[in-house]
């Protein structure tokens, strides 16, 4: 096992892979605490494809495709709390709406992108070839992102929990929402670049799904989602190098692994107790 370590550790790329998986699977899934408890578990999905729009457009104009993933996620992030604003007893049709525009002009847009295999790259990610700017780029937002979800950590509670109570106590509803948007779109643009557009909503989903299985507060929701991703980075890159899999792919599978595990201890001990309760009941 030392030696498996060592010898994945010489090559700086995975050094710097190891790097941004374990910085972006802590962020994601602590950004989709959140999501999931506001009942906008696809908004992963919609500034993804916005993303992808962003990248083909930015390889048409000459300019740096992440750069345009940013600019696209941030606009469509606006856009759906816009619309969400607009239509609050139907928040999921202003993701769905977001999304069809996004893969609507990723569409629309690929057929004129010069180099199509730069373009596919960021379907699925390429973590491994992550160089220092981009490393220093992930790590930057990425703290950006954790200090503010920590800092405002008792404003997206209130908010995602009932907006009219956090109105009622004190918070100011309408910048939290337009703030954590800005941190979902920022957060999206740099997992587009490294586990791909296509890849980052499951990270932020299926963490807090397992965290849901087994916390009881949101605090330990956020820390087992944020755990979760953070192992299930470290091995999924682990396998990806061994095996030869895509990152991105395995990182997510493992996360479903992990949760079908949770679901599965979580029924045989439910069956367990019933059974104990059963025989102290004779």
């Amino acid at each position: 096992m030392l030696e498996f370590v060592g010898e994945m550790f010489r090559y700086e790329f995975m050094q710097r892979a190891f790097i941004a998986g374990l910085m972006i699977g802590i962020v994601i899934p602590l950004v989709g605490v959140t999501v999931v408890l506001k009942r906008l578990s696809m908004i992963g999905d919609a500034l993804g494809h916005a993303s992808l729009a962003g990248v083909a457009a930015g390889l048409i104009g000459g300019v740096n495709p992440v750069a345009g993933a940013t600019v696209a996620c941030v606009g469509a992030s606006f856009c759906i709390e816009g619309i969400r604003r607009r239509l609050e007893s139907r928040a999921d049709l202003a993701v769905a709406v977001i999304m069809a525009a996004g893969i609507g002009l990723a569409g629309v847009l690929s057929g004129f992108v010069p180099n199509s295999s730069t373009f596919s790259s960021f379907l699925f990610g390429s973590i491994v070839t992550v160089d220092d700017t981009e490393l220093c780029l992930v790590i930057g937002i990425g703290a950006a992102v954790a200090l503010f979800c920590l800092a405002f950590s008792k404003e997206l509670f209130w908010v995602s929990l009932d907006e009219r109570a956090a109105r009622l106590a004190g918070v100011r509803v309408g910048a939290v929402n337009a703030a954590f948007v800005l941190v979902c779109a920022l957060t999206v643009s740099i997992a587009s670049r490294t586990v791909g557009s296509l890849i980052v909503s499951s990270m932020m989903t299926v963490p807090v799904a397992c965290a849901l299985a087994v916390a009881r507060s949101w605090r330990q929701a956020s820390l087992v989602a944020c755990a979760v991703g953070a192992v299930s980075a470290c091995a999924g890159l682990a396998a990806s190098y061994e095996f030869a899999l895509k990152p991105g792919g395995t990182i997510v599978l493992i996360e479903v692994a992990v949760l079908v595990a949770l679901l599965a201890v979580k029924h045989s001990v439910a069956r367990l107790r019933r059974g104990q309760r059963r025989g102290s009941a004779r």
